[in-house]
């Protein structure tokens, strides 16, 4: 890339300072990962501090820094601000993982609870969409991180994500959770100091005023509060927040890694200190009719303007802000996909029998599979990172309402559940194609809600939350 403000010199030697940081923080760490439940879930015994730090971190994915910034360019106002209501996930989640602690105290995944509690047909109907999920999600911050390599320096696309995907791989493959755990609190110090700083010089430098006045001169519609495809995006990414934190297994293996009693308090502060981050990174969006810059795609906006205006020093730290953010969330990812594979697919339909150290090799090299598995579908970049993300919303929409209405109501029907899974990921999935890719989470969830109440208040079926405690005799 000929505009690049990093040499590529500089962007390999700052890739292989952290790469090897990283690395060996894994390695160090993994060495307390002496169990399965150690490797798996950090011992069941992650304390306040560092489980505030693991969730926000996993949560402020790159798509966050990087697509947030899009969003705003493309949506205005309502683009970052409705990209920070993903806050909600993580404060709504906070009482679910508390009971979820409770009910499964011996649980190692989401797949877990929906197999006890619906059955096997919803169980694998969960688990295709969970595994397509993580699958996503992992393409969307593997094409994360070659942008970012060549947007800053000009490293070719392919071969930036590849040495990130390897290196996330890599820690994670060495110690499991707990090297994830103990990287995140790292990353998350990193993230909320390099995104703040970097938006406060922005805006001291060019001033709110003559910000405000490009934009209204040069794209009033990014300042219109009434603009219904942003008013729709609003309420997509609130539910597409939830519905992501709900179903995921990289959010209940923390539920089933914390200590007794910290899951609530973890999750409401991890919240409140994610919901500002894209906020701010969507700020630096707004400064491109000041700066009078042609973005050449839209996902490299947040880069291109920090480089811009701050020069090298922007471009150095929103490289390090990045890739801590894409770190974060794809060893979170790949270890929490990696132990619903093994625990749902390969121990529960394969080998029951299997011991501690087979299980825990078969992680390892899951964790390897999926890895390449993304690389593979990263190589040709077929979208742009809002677009592949908002591909799963009607996946993950369709979820919230089974998980929700299974933890608290013992009366809801399982076939409810189940069919409110399948239809309102087909219902997201048509009208993302057919309407936009703004509503495909908001149509998934509202589809599903319905199957699930009217099910429920039609045909109601008692459940038992002892049967929760089946995975301790497992």
């Amino acid at each position: 890339m000929s505009d690049a403000v990093l040499a590529p010199s500089t962007g390999w030697l700052l890739l292989a300072f952290f790469s090897a940081v990283w690395i060996f923080l894994g390695w160090w760490w993994g060495k307390k990962a002496q169990s399965l439940d150690g490797y798996m879930l950090a011992g069941r015994n992650v304390g306040l501090a560092l489980g505030t730090a693991t969730a926000m971190a996993t949560w402020v994915t790159s798509n966050t820094t990087m697509a947030a910034p899009q969003l705003a360019l493309q949506m205005g106002l309502w683009g970052m601000i409705g990209y920070s209501l993903g806050s909600m996930g993580l404060i709504f989640f906070a009482p679910m993982a508390e009971r979820i602690r409770c009910l499964m105290p011996r649980g190692y995944t989401s797949g877990d609870f929906v197999r006890l509690r619906y059955g096997k047909t919803a169980w694998r109907v969960f688990l295709a969409i969970s595994i397509f999920y993580g699958l996503g999600w992992l393409i969307s911050m593997g094409m994360a991180g070659g942008i970012l390599l060549n947007a800053l320096t000009g490293i070719d696309y392919q071969v930036g994500m590849t040495v990130i995907l390897v290196v996330c791989m890599v820690y994670t493959m060495l110690g499991g959770l707990y090297a994830v755990i103990g990287t995140d609190y790292i990353q998350s110090l990193l993230i909320l100091v390099g995104i703040v700083v970097l938006a406060v010089v922005a805006y001291m430098r060019i001033g709110v005023g003559p910000v405000y006045e490009s934009l209204l001169a040069d794209r009033p519609g990014l300042v219109n509060l009434l603009l219904p495809a942003a008013l729709m995006f609003l309420f997509n990414n609130l539910l597409f927040g939830l519905g992501e934190i709900f179903h995921s297994n990289v959010w209940w293996s923390r539920a089933f890694a914390f200590r007794s009693g910290v899951g609530m308090p973890a999750y409401l502060m991890a919240g409140v200190f994610w919901a500002p981050v894209p906020i701010v990174a969507g700020a630096l969006a707004l400064l491109v009719p000041a700066l009078g810059m042609n973005v050449p795609s839209v996902d490299m906006v947040g880069p291109m303007v920090a480089a811009q205006l701050l020069g090298t020093t922007g471009a150095v730290v929103i490289f390090i802000v990045v890739f801590s953010s894409l770190a974060s969330s794809l060893d979170s990812l790949l270890a929490a996909t990696s132990d619903l594979v093994v625990e749902d697919v390969y121990r529960k339909h394969f080998a029951p029998e299997a011991s501690e150290a087979k299980l825990r090799r078969m992680a390892v090299v899951t964790i390897l599979l999926l890895s390449i598995l993304a690389w593979l579908l990263c190589l040709p970049r077929l979208t742009h990172l809002a677009g592949m993300i908002a591909f799963t919303g009607a996946f993950v929409g369709s979820t919230i309402w089974p998980i929700a209405a299974g933890l608290y109501w013992r009366r809801t029907n399982p076939v409810g559940a189940t069919v409110g899974m399948m239809a309102g990921s087909l219902a997201g999935l048509f009208c993302y194609f057919t309407v936009g890719w703004y509503v495909a989470a908001l149509v998934g969830a509202a589809v599903s809600m319905i199957c699930v109440l009217v099910t429920t208040l039609v045909w109601p079926r008692d459940f038992d939350w002892k049967l929760l405690q089946e995975e301790a005799e497992a």
